[in-house]
């Protein structure tokens, strides 16, 4: 079935012989050998050209899927083999931080894989930009694309002792109106959706202070300006030291899921298997639970 398959590819024995690196009169004997088998005559051969019969034609559909099939469990097999190596395109969100720590230990381990990591606020289409695996946060669209999830990101009010001491600590999700509030994100408004035990409250907040990059959300926090909202990852180390303290200890907000996505296929490279397993492993559980939360 190979040697046919390779025949109507290839058009001609002779061709077909040299891909095979098989004699000319094997490959011929061998599609003979298969037509007698069947009872069939698959190919109608002249001294210009081969074409199929439309029973040949039927039966090559079959072998070529088998044939398909033959060289993806050679891929796969050799993949169990080989060692994680060449480039690897990830893309994520901005402000991932945590990630720096799993991916220095990803490099230390994989030393033949080179890492080019985007990161970016838009949707990256992997298969359009021929990336690798991509991290993303908060709910997945439908797509074709494999998701593995790494948990979920917490969100915490928090403050620092010196701001409480001064401005005084809000009781209630309403109370925060009163204060400076310092928030991620764009415009003069900020809506806040807090839970406990059952209950909801939305508050709309006229911010201190909005902003588009983590680092500076947090900078100005820790300078005791005002009462930030800010995901575990960047606060669960100063609340446990308690540079910070929680504020509206009672109430949460929603959770963001992290997942680990990549495009749909049956063969994925070693480098991919190995990065997606490596994140996943160090994610779970996600860093910033590891040890009693604050």
């Amino acid at each position: 079935m190979l040697v046919f398959a390779r025949v109507v590819q290839a058009g001609s024995f002779r061709a077909a012989a040299t891909a095979l690196a098989m004699p000319k009169s094997t490959v011929s004997r061998k599609v003979s050998e298969l037509e007698e088998r069947l009872r069939s005559r698959l190919l109608q051969r002249t001294t210009r050209k081969l074409s199929l019969t439309d029973v040949g034609r039927t039966y090559y559909e079959y072998c070529a899927r088998i044939v398909a099939e033959i060289a993806e469990a050679e891929r796969a097999v050799s993949s169990l083999r080989a060692t994680p190596s060449g480039l690897l395109r990830v893309t994520s969100g901005l402000n991932t931080s945590y990630l720096s720590p799993i991916i220095s230990a990803f490099l230390e381990r994989y030393p033949e894989v080179t890492l080019e990591l985007l990161c970016t606020g838009r949707l990256v289409d992997l298969v359009e930009e021929r990336f690798d695996v991509g991290i993303r946060a908060g709910a997945l669209a439908e797509s074709t694309l494999i998701a593995r999830s790494l948990g979920s990101v917490a969100w915490f009010l928090v403050a620092t002792p010196a701001y409480l001491k001064k401005r005084g600590r809000p009781r209630t999700p309403q109370e925060l109106e009163k204060h400076d509030c310092l928030v991620f994100g764009t415009g003069s408004r900020f809506e806040l959706h807090l839970e406990r035990d059952g209950q909801t409250a939305h508050v709309t907040l006229s911010p201190r202070m909005l902003v588009t990059d983590m680092d500076i959300l947090y900078q100005v926090a820790a300078a005791g300006r005002g009462i930030a909202y800010l995901p575990a990852f960047r606060c669960v180390d100063d609340l446990r030291a308690r540079r910070f303290e929680r504020v509206l200890r009672d109430w949460s907000g929603p959770a963001t899921p992290v997942h680990v996505v990549y495009p749909s296929t049956r063969y994925v490279s070693p480098k991919v298997n190995a990065f997606v397993d490596h994140v996943h492993q160090r994610m779970t559980p996600p860093p910033w639970e590891l040890g009693p939360l604050p």
